[in-house]
């Protein structure tokens, strides 16, 4: 000791015996409290922080994941309405071809109704008109025929009388014209 103590005086680096024990003392005494009491404060933090962070990408990874999985839904939804409107679109397509044959038909018919009736009213028109043409004519011809022969054809029997005869003489000057 002599010598430590000879060397300490001569030394100014080397520190006396009891400060460097109480120095020493003073080390330990705080490196236990950090090791006690400080450090696992610390890690403690640090978990927590770690689980934060790692948590918090697990978290967004299954919140990702069921995103994911709604999109999904909604993708198979969305093809399924789609499908469902091109379902619609062909029937509504496939009733309105029918609607439009229905419709054809039921003109068709219709017109042909309307043809038929042009057709009744055609022939009663002329009917009409061959029977008020006869009439005419014969008027015209007993008028004729009284200019020819001279004679008054106005009483109905001589006018038939008369109109037999122009019609015999007819025929016998259609027969001589055949005969030769």
């Amino acid at each position: 000791m002599a010598f430590l103590a000879a060397a300490d005086a001569e030394n100014p680096l080397l520190p006396d015996t009891a400060e460097l024990i109480i120095g020493l003392l003073c080390f330990f005494i705080v490196f236990g409290f950090l090791g006690k009491k400080l450090l696992p404060n610390i890690q403690k933090t640090l978990d927590e922080r770690q689980d934060a962070i790692e948590g918090g990408i697990e978290r967004a990874a299954e919140a990702q994941a069921e995103a994911q999985q709604i999109l999904e839904q909604y993708r198979a939804q969305l093809a399924e309405a789609r499908h469902e409107a091109a379902t619609l679109r062909q029937e509504a397509t496939e009733q309105g071809a029918a609607i439009i044959q229905e419709m054809r038909a039921e003109g068709q018919r219709q017109r042909e109704e309307i043809i038929a009736a042009g057709h009744a009213q055609i022939e009663a028109d002329r009917k009409v008109v061959v029977t008020a043409l006869r009439q005419d004519v014969g008027k015209l011809a007993t008028d004729l025929a009284g200019k020819l022969v001279g004679e008054s054809l106005e009483d109905h029997a001589r006018q038939s009388r008369t109109i037999d005869r122009f019609l015999d003489s007819l025929e016998d000057s259609a027969s001589k014209v055949e005969a030769s």
